[in-house]
């Protein structure tokens, strides 16, 4: 089981985009700087969370990306799904046939697991992260290295 890196950058970015929305749309190259992902490969993630409805875009000068609903109703499990991504600790991928097209011995086990992963995640929204003490200290210090980095 892996959560890749495609469904981490996308939970990142969301957050980053929640941390930041009192202060308008987020530039994605903000978000890269921010976070160190390249700004191409965030821009095919968020075409994905935008076409989920879980960004908007706004065009113009100041444009960027805001949430398409409350921080308070994006779950990370809906960040993960958008992105095309999921928690399985099944080696089959949930199709039980892990043994030459027969499920396994520990098959159940492995799909109830996923769906617990699945369930805990579905419980944590980005208003629930943003309201982290430790979350917003992590999002002060990254303004200030970008502010820092942009003035040399």
């Amino acid at each position: 089981m892996r959560l890749t890196t495609k469904g981490r950058y996308a939970v990142t970015a969301m957050l980053d985009i929640a941390l930041h929305r009192n202060c308008g749309p987020v530039s994605v190259v903000d978000i890269a700087d921010r976070q160190d992902i390249s700004a191409a490969y965030l821009e095919q993630l968020i075409g994905k969370l935008k076409r989920s409805g879980l960004l908007e875009s706004v065009r113009g000068p100041g444009g960027g990306y805001q949430l398409g609903r409350s921080s308070d109703q994006i779950s990370v499990s809906n960040i993960i799904a958008a992105v095309g991504e999921g928690v399985d600790a099944t080696r089959c991928h949930g199709s039980a046939d892990c043994q030459e097209g027969v499920m396994c011995l520990t098959h159940d086990l492995w799909d109830e697991l996923s769906h617990e992963i699945d369930g805990f995640l579905d419980g944590i929204t980005l208003g629930k992260l943003v309201a982290r003490t430790e979350v917003r200290d992590v999002a002060r210090r990254q303004d200030n290295q970008l502010i820092q980095a942009r003035l040399l």
